[in-house]
């Protein structure tokens, strides 16, 4: 049985909810021979990194999903990099402000998602869903989790563990006082996420 670790983010910036763990608490993903295991994270920098790296070591999962909302973009984004800064004049939720801070000191300049973007990318176009291809997850805390992951199974030897970080749009709870925001039905996030599986698996199995 392949085992899935699914991630998403407590509530933030003022913010009651975050779809990106509201959206994966919904999953089914029964019709498939997988084991989903879901953990939210707090924004906090290296605490967000800690708990998922020892989750990560405890559970030995084949596919690590990590999802995050940035509120404004207009489509799920597929993430395909992750860089090895921090910076944000945004706080964390311990009112940390990296500014140029390397994630790691010894780690690469950046890695690549080992997800199969541009088969994701397709099929959610063909299920006229809003997607596209991302190549900048910011230098927040959703970058932050993406690239300790990948350096993690990089120096971990776990090379044949998929990766990988998608962002979702605001819910549309959350745009209710916020003129012209988009946002999209937690309903359409989830099943994005679960056509998002779907794929992995099939690659996995095939």
């Amino acid at each position: 049985m392949i085992k899935i670790l699914l991630t998403g983010f407590m509530p933030f910036g003022g913010e009651v909810i975050n779809p990106s763990y509201e959206a994966i608490k919904k999953i089914n993903a029964k019709h498939l021979n997988v084991e989903l295991h879901l953990l939210e994270l707090p924004v906090i920098y290296y605490e967000s990194s800690h708990i998922l790296i020892e989750k990560i070591k405890d559970l030995d999962p084949d596919v690590i999903l990590m999802i995050g909302q940035a509120g404004g973009r207009k489509a799920i984004s597929i993430e395909r990099v992750a860089i090895n800064l921090d910076d944000s004049k945004t706080p964390d939720a311990k009112g940390v402000t990296p500014m140029d801070d390397p994630i790691s000191l010894f780690g690469p300049t950046a890695y690549f998602s080992t997800l199969p973007d541009k088969q994701i990318y397709h099929i959610l176009s063909e299920n006229h869903i809003p997607v596209e291809l991302s190549y900048s997850a910011g230098t927040y805390i959703c970058n932050h989790i993406f690239y300790s992951v990948m350096h993690e199974l990089d120096v971990s030897s776990k090379h044949h563990v998929k990766a990988g970080f998608i962002h979702v749009p605001y819910e549309t709870s959350q745009t209710i006082n916020k003129a012209h925001m988009f946002s999209l039905d937690l309903n359409v996030i989830r099943h994005a996420l679960e056509l998002i599986i779907d794929t992995v698996y099939q690659g996995l199995t095939m």
